[in-house]
């Protein structure tokens, strides 16, 4: 049986990806077809933000030409699949002529003609949706954010507003206008990411919610649960998207981890110790220590080890003991969190002016994950058994700083209509908030 294997991002499927997969199928007796799984278009360099991969997957099932479907995820997956898979034939269209000439070493290479006349780019061009986004905030965070909008599909900036005018200035060569007042600014856009300090993020989003508009809001969205719970409540009510803007949750790497977790891969999860620390100077830490903007390590950094933790073991915790040195103003420079659930336990550590080792370590009954510094930029991890020969290493592409990301998946769900994300659920968003509540009311907490 002769086996011929094709990879692409079947992003809007038409019929040149049809005619395509027709002329694979008939090189041979059965077809492989990869799909690519971190929804990167490399022709045009933007991250898509029509169809997950999920929706890919199936639309190229549906045609039914395909005999197997596999998922890209890493680079060099192509000489492991043929190798794995036994493919004779690879094949792709005429417009990466030459561009694979390398795996002639392992199987047939054949480049095949592209149809005429149609494209994924010229598809999308057509039902152009634009999302006017505008940024609330122009601090060190959404100067990074702004120059990553270019990396994603479908987003403008229409709007720039802070309380220092000058910050935005700084960012006008990227945005339509630069607003004189927060109201203004809401008035002007689709939707707003805010990146304003914690305390002003409640009624912020609340405002823009209120409005109609689409929120991305900077982690930790708010303080309290019932903060969080009123404005997923307010989004759903509106049918809007709020998102919270954990780089993490929505990074691919990540994501494919916890996925490997959750389908058993280590057995039942126990522990989880998670760790991150900024050892800057206390100039440059001065808004992260200041009390009036809601300072410390925990509510700094405590949203991104708590990601793993509920993603794994749940929003029901038992209990969480926190153990806290506190500076002269009763702000945190250093958490150590100890949270138990029925069968499991979990950690974290997190530092301001302390450093930790920053990795992260998943153990299970059979086996443990171990994700090096920095964890929360994933790019690289491993799984590890007692047996060493069952070990194995995943490797992946980040794009630092890695905000384009969470931006592709607020806009996908935008013009997809899909309120929620299964990445960062608003349940799970709500029980972030919870805990950062317990931490405000210094509830369990003991004092180094």
């Amino acid at each position: 049986m002769k086996k011929v294997i094709t990879y692409g991002t079947y992003d809007l499927l038409h019929e040149g990806h049809i005619n395509l997969l027709r002329r694979a199928k008939a090189l041979g007796d059965y077809l492989i077809v990869g799909v690519t799984n971190d929804s990167f278009d490399r022709e045009r360099g933007k991250l898509n933000v029509r169809n997950n991969v999920l929706e890919r997957v199936e639309a190229v099932r549906a045609t039914g030409l395909a005999d197997q479907i596999v998922i890209e995820d890493y680079i060099g997956q192509k000489i492991d699949d043929i190798q794995k898979y036994d493919v004779d034939i690879f094949t792709v269209g005429s417009d990466w002529e030459g561009m694979f000439d390398y795996l002639k070493e392992y199987c047939d290479v054949v480049y095949l003609p592209r149809t005429e006349g149609v494209s994924s780019s010229m598809l999308r061009h057509e039902s152009e949706i634009r999302v006017r986004l505008g940024i609330i905030g122009c601090g060190r965070i959404a100067t990074r954010l702004v120059a990553e909008h270019s990396k994603v599909d479908a987003v403008e900036i229409a709007a720039l507003y802070d309380i220092d005018r000058s910050a935005a200035e700084q960012l006008a060569p990227h945005a339509e206008s630069i607003c004189d007042t927060f109201e203004e600014a809401v008035e002007r856009c689709d939707a707003l990411y805010i990146a304003t300090p914690h305390t002003a993020h409640y009624a912020q989003a609340k405002y823009a919610l209120e409005r109609g508009k689409h929120v991305l809001c900077e982690t930790p969205m708010v303080l309290r649960g019932s903060e969080a719970e009123e404005l997923y409540a307010l989004a759903e009510q509106h049918n809007l998207v709020l998102l919270e803007a954990n780089k993490t949750a929505y990074c691919p790497a990540f994501n494919h981890l916890i996925t490997l977790i959750k389908s058993g891969l280590i057995g039942d999860v126990v522990s989880i110790d998670a760790s991150e620390s900024k050892l800057w100077s206390e100039e440059r830490l001065k808004r992260e220590l200041d009390p009036s903007q809601a300072g410390g390590s925990m509510f700094e950094m405590g949203s991104y080890p708590l990601l793993p933790i509920i993603k794994l073991l749940g929003t029901k915790h038992r209990n969480i003991d926190f153990y806290s040195r506190m500076n002269s103003s009763d702000v945190d420079v250093y958490t150590r969190g100890i949270m138990l659930y029925d069968n499991a336990i979990a950690s974290f550590q997190l530092g301001l002016g302390v450093k930790t080792e920053g990795n992260l370590v998943i153990s299970g009954t059979q086996g443990y994950a171990y994700v090096p510094s920095p964890w929360w930029k994933t790019d690289y991890f491993e799984l590890r058994y007692e047996d060493q020969n069952r070990n194995k290493k995943y490797f992946y592409k980040w794009d630092e700083p890695g905000l384009r990301y969470e931006l592709q998946e607020f806009v996908a769900c935008i013009v997809n209509r899909r309120l929620t994300s299964s990445r960062l659920t608003p349940q799970q968003s709500i029980a972030m908030a919870h805990i950062m509540e317990q931490f405000g009311h210094r509830k369990n907490i003991f004092k180094l």
